[in-house]
């Protein structure tokens, strides 16, 4: 591989390791009232938590313009207040790939909490454990399984966006051309298809190896709760 190749991998892992680094303990937070808790337009949240997986790509990226550009009701005042701006950056990117991986970071996490017997945690209340001590001990690993594979699976998605991240900060070389922007841009000149020949066999032998390690560590960590 290239220098310039190589530039482009280390983009990518940097702008999808920041996307799931912010996003995982949101989307935990998230997983948790959906698991534990029911509320009015509950139905309605999880929907929303889920419409960037059947919304075209380019419709969260739009969104995304439009709330976090530099004219944009939030990208406005951090651009004014902090000197912060997401458009033609790299966390751009970052945000775009973490809003595109949140709902399979999301739906793991959830099943999983889902999963653990209540009465684990009441009968530890009732012996006077407080909640922090709780859920450090009784639910973090045991819905570690969850936390773990949808972190993987986001992160492999996060590494594999396109279409929201070049509608919100475009193809930018060196700044926001992660991986599948730089395949494309490839693809559309007649001396590429060498290097984006590379490119596509990289970035499938990341994704494969996400989805295996994701389905191995569940495993292991299930089998493990299951024989506690």
């Amino acid at each position: 591989m290239s220098e310039t190749e190589i530039q482009i991998v280390l983009l990518s892992l940097r702008v999808a390791g920041m996307a799931i680094l912010v996003a995982l303990p949101l989307a935990f937070a998230v997983a948790w009232l959906f698991a534990r808790h029911d509320f009015p337009g509950k139905s309605f949240a999880q929907a929303l938590v889920m419409l960037p997986l059947v919304v075209p790509p380019v419709v969260t990226g739009y969104g995304l313009l439009v709330l976090f550009g530099t004219q944009g009701p939030i990208g406005g005042p951090l651009r004014e207040w902090l000197g912060f701006t997401f458009a033609f950056r790299w966390t751009g990117a970052a945000l775009a790939a973490g809003v595109m991986a949140f709902p399979l970071l999301v739906r793991p996490i959830r099943l999983s909490l889902e999963a653990i017997d209540p009465s684990l945690s009441e009968m530890a209340r009732t012996l006077g454990v407080g909640r922090l001590r709780r859920f450090l001990t009784i639910t973090l690993p045991l819905g570690l399984p969850g936390l773990i594979a949808g972190g993987i699976l986001g992160f492999a998605k996060a590494l594999g966006e396109f279409g929201a991240t070049i509608t919100f900060v475009s193809n930018v070389p060196g700044e926001t051309q992660t991986l599948s922007l730089a395949i494309y841009s490839l693809l559309q000149s007649p001396q590429g298809d060498a290097a984006a020949l590379r490119l596509i066999g990289f970035s499938v032998v990341l994704a494969l190896g996400a989805v295996i390690v994701s389905e191995l560590v569940q495993r292991r960590l299930g089998a493990g709760a299951a024989g506690r």
